[in-house]
């Protein structure tokens, strides 16, 4: 015989919506800027998502072969008056990350774009 088991729609609609969301492998972890990072022979390329950050908001620093890049992302304090936050997902405050590259590369040359909240960066070998 097939068990039979009643489904209520509000059921479905209104579960999680109160409890915290599960975050498999995080842990609670603080968040990082995750990157791509190509070489060929003329230089390096570099993607790094930081999403909901402003432009203003991101520092890159060069030293050597060594390539840092920490971004901060400001809450937004919009409640009105009568309003209560039932949930709140994003996460605010300093982010940053750091790697060496195999070579180093010409500083002056460098260029760097930040569109749809993704920053390029060009490192061209010395």
């Amino acid at each position: 015989m097939s068990n039979l088991v009643r489904n209520d729609p509000f059921d479905d609609f209104f579960r999680g919506f109160f409890v915290r969301p599960v975050e498999f492998g995080q842990g609670g972890e603080a968040p990082t800027i995750k990157v791509d990072v190509k070489g060929n022979a003329d230089g390096y390329t570099i993607h790094a998502e930081l999403p909901g950050v402003r432009k203003e908001d991101i520092h890159v620093s060069i030293d050597g072969p060594i390539v840092a890049v920490s971004a901060e992302r400001q809450e937004q304090k919009g409640i009105k008056e009568g309003e209560r936050v039932l949930r709140t997902e994003r996460r605010f405050g300093k982010v940053s990350r750091s790697f060496q590259l195999g070579q180093e590369f010409d500083e002056g040359r460098a260029t760097e774009k930040y569109i749809d909240g993704v920053l390029e960066l060009s490192l061209p070998r010395k």
